[in-house]
């Protein structure tokens, strides 16, 4: 052999041991790097584990809340049921007393207003409970009336009383 041979040989040699050693330290760098992927991996698992349960955790709080409120307005929804049926109910009986006139609606009469010229005595009778001066008494028709617009009114409050429940409970 020839030392431009030997040289070409040993040039060769050389070669292919650094491609062995290149070969080799990709691999070794491929482990070191597979296991630091491994671990951030890991982590990130866990990360996300953490912050799936926070949000399930949040959900149910949401929904509790949600089902607390709806039980609320549930129970002031009965109750303003049965305040307007109670309502309704007072309403239905004083209008069934006063068309067996069981009871009679009567106005207080001003006693300086001499213009009106109505002559209703001062003093009671025997039977009467109206411990007023001047009193006079309302047609019956007229008290109808009367006690219509009182229970649109009352139905009304009850109505307003209601949405301003709901609201409340409603608005954080």
């Amino acid at each position: 052999m020839t030392p431009v041979q030997k040289l070409a040989g040993l040039v060769l040699l050389v070669l292919v041991l650094m491609a062995g050693a290149a070969g080799v330290t990709w691999q070794v760098q491929d482990w070191r790097m597979g296991k630091k992927l491994a671990e951030q991996a890991a982590l990130h698992l866990e990360d996300l584990t953490r912050i799936s349960m926070a949000a399930a955790a949040q959900a149910r709080a949401e929904q509790y809340k949600r089902l607390a409120t709806e039980q609320q307005l549930a129970i002031q929804d009965q109750q303003h049921t049965k305040e307007l049926s109670d309502a309704q109910r007072t309403q239905a009986a004083l209008r069934d007393r006063l068309a067996t006139a069981d009871v009679r609606l009567s106005v207080l009469i001003d006693a300086a207003d001499t213009a009106g010229g109505c002559n209703v005595p001062t003093a009671t009778g025997a039977v009467g409970v109206v411990h007023a001066a001047r009193r006079a008494q309302l047609d019956p028709a007229h008290a109808h009336r009367i006690i219509s617009i009182t229970d649109a009114g009352d139905q009304g409050l009850i109505a307003l009383r209601a949405c301003q429940a709901y609201v409340r409970a409603i608005a954080p």
